[in-house]
């Protein structure tokens, strides 16, 4: 069956540029909503066991009847299972499994809590109720677990050590010391520091019970974060995304033979990615996993009659998880078939820009800038070299592999849809590098492409010495241009500019006043991102613009794919010191 259908009649393209298909049907409310009650019950758990005006007075006559290390212990349960059950919380909206195993166990101590310590039904009776709302949709929890490493174990220590003092805090104020002064912030944070180690601080209370609430509290808080840090640090740290030798291998043979379709497709080849295949083998999606969004790139690899296997692997892989699937950078062709197949919904993401080598030339006035840029290098004495990377010998692939990483003006390897993440390697020897050196012949710049079928070329890396001449990368890319005839290169595709058509149309006579706003703010965030100058660095080489789009299930889940797009491209990052991460590891 064909993937390329006519235009279907019932898709809309409106104003605001979203392309939406007909939806998939909606997935069950059940872990939504039982994931804000929830959270709900674990903020109702930890006022009660925080603040001893929040608990009701007309059964007080239990207290009478439980000792009171039994309350005392009771309070310190309600702050542990109040602060699990928020954690849980948003991963049973997701469906998981484990999460939902956790909660059935958690709830039961909860509701007894609210029962030996608030001598109240009603928070017991919300837990129970929670409690047969998650047996009864069960089946709905059924998600696998996430890709886990030994960084969350940090994560979590920083976080719960920080929750543990500002809840701790809210304890300590809450119960009434000895006397008629109040104790000072810093004799306060010195009794939560004490107590989260299970020693007796220098706040005096006004009877033992208060004295014993707070030590069990804070003492509960202290375990809670040390028990937490200690399991995500011991458990492994699997499974990790990764490229098996088998699975690089079918890549490449798809690539061999389907491989000039997208200019994108060796970006597949990263290492740290994961793959599925469809039933028949012939097609394949690449993927990441971050912060729980199921992250592919560019156009399926392989034959587009395949494509839609493929893809729906890719979804029910999606579903087992409870991921959010997203698709950053996929062709025109690409989001048709990614949204008839699926019914997510697609956005136009920008443009890459391509030049045809046998029409490019530096004559004529619009090339002007670029001409002028280039002379003025190659009189400052700069030359280029173009050759593949088969002929670099190990020696000089190291220098370019030490050099583009001294050049790099980041502490983090930044690219995942664009960038292959590696150089100089054996299996990638059909690569092209083209490199500029001074007068000395030091190397001061250095380009490197892979293959976009037999007759093309995509840029992944443009690095140069911050010190040497400007114009430096405008000569690497014309002799690369120069060159490419020689290569057997008809075409090649430079870097991608996000929102060209808004930059494009937004600086035009005649434009509205909010498309007129919407490029002044891409020019401000251009300050941090290179949006406009990439736009305008691609623009001096007149290429053919081709869009590229934003495959996404909702629009509420934008904000999320939009994170985990900046951490999976390097420019936020969670990662920590380069001695720590060697000391997890």
């Amino acid at each position: 069956m064909s993937v390329v259908a006519e235009e279907d009649p019932a898709v809309r393209v409106p104003r605001d540029g979203v392309r939406r298909f007909p939806r998939a049907m909606p997935a069950s409310a059940a872990p939504r909503v039982v994931g804000t009650a929830c959270a709900l019950v674990g903020l109702l758990d930890l006022a009660a066991a925080v603040f001893p005006g929040f608990r009701h007075s007309r059964m007080h006559v239990l207290a009478g009847v439980f000792p009171g290390t039994v309350t005392s212990v009771a309070a310190a349960a309600g702050v542990v299972t109040g602060i699990l059950m928020l954690m849980l919380a948003h991963a049973l909206k997701r469906g998981k499994k484990r999460a939902w195993r956790a909660a059935v166990l958690l709830l039961p101590v909860g509701a007894v809590a609210q029962v030996l310590h608030r001598h109240s039904l009603g928070g017991a009776v919300l837990s129970t109720v929670l409690l047969a709302l998650l047996i009864r949709y069960r089946a709905e929890f059924s998600a696998l677990g996430d890709p886990r490493t030994r960084l969350r174990a940090v994560a979590a220590f920083a976080g719960l050590s920080v929750l543990s003092l500002v809840v701790g805090l809210s304890i300590v104020s809450a119960h009434p010391a000895a006397g008629t002064g109040d104790p000072t912030w810093a004799r306060r944070f010195a009794e939560v520091l004490y107590g989260l180690f299970g020693f007796d601080g220098p706040v005096a209370y006004a009877t033992d019970q208060t004295a014993d609430v707070v030590a069990y509290s804070l003492g509960g808080l202290g375990f809670l974060t040390a028990a937490t840090t200690a399991y995500l640090a011991l458990r492994p740290a699997s499974p990790v995304a990764e490229l098996t030798a088998g699975d690089e291998e079918r890549l490449r043979a798809l690539l061999r033979r389907h491989g000039a379709r997208d200019s994108l497709g060796h970006f597949a080849l990263r290492r740290d990615k994961s793959v599925v295949f469809s039933p028949s083998g012939k097609a394949a999606v690449c993927y990441r996993v971050v912060s729980g969004v199921m992250l592919a790139s560019g156009d399926p690899i392989g034959d587009v009659e395949a494509w839609p296997g493929a893809i729906q692997r890719f979804m029910a892989e999606a579903r087992a998880h409870a991921w959010i699937p997203a698709v950053m950078g996929c062709s025109e062709t690409g989001g048709e078939v990614w949204t008839r197949e699926t019914g997510l919904d697609a956005l136009e993401l920008g443009d890459e820009a391509v030049v045809e080598t046998s029409s490019f030339s530096l004559s004529g006035r619009a090339m002007r800038n670029v001409r002028q840029m280039v002379k003025r290098t190659e009189r400052a004495g700069y030359v280029c070299r173009v050759r593949r990377v088969a002929e670099l010998g190990e020696e000089e692939r190291e220098a370019v592999r030490r050099a583009a990483d001294a050049w790099r003006g980041t502490d983090t390897e930044r690219g995942f849809s664009m960038a292959l993440g590696r150089f100089g390697d054996p299996a990638d020897e059909e690569c092209v590098v083209v490199t500029a050196h001074d007068g000395q012949d030091a190397l001061r710049a250095v380009l490197h492409f892979v293959p976009w079928g037999e007759d093309g070329m995509s840029l992944d890396l443009m690095r140069r010495d911050r010190s040497a001449d400007p114009g430096l990368n405008e000569l690497l890319i014309v002799a690369a241009l120069g060159e490419a005839p020689r290569l057997g290169v008809r075409r090649v595709s430079l870097n991608f500019a996000m929102f060209r058509s808004a930059l494009a149309r937004g600086e035009r006579l005649g434009a509205g006043p909010v498309l007129r706003t919407w490029r002044g703010l891409l020019v401000f965030l251009s300050r941090w991102f290179q949006i406009e100058s990439l736009y305008r660095f691609n623009a001096k080489f007149q290429p053919e613009w081709q869009p590229r789009f934003l495959v996404f299930r909702a629009t509420g889940d934008l904000p999320r794919i939009g994170l985990a797009a900046m951490r999976a491209e390097g420019f936020v990052t969670l990662a920590l010191p380069a001695w720590a991460s060697r000391r997890l590891r």
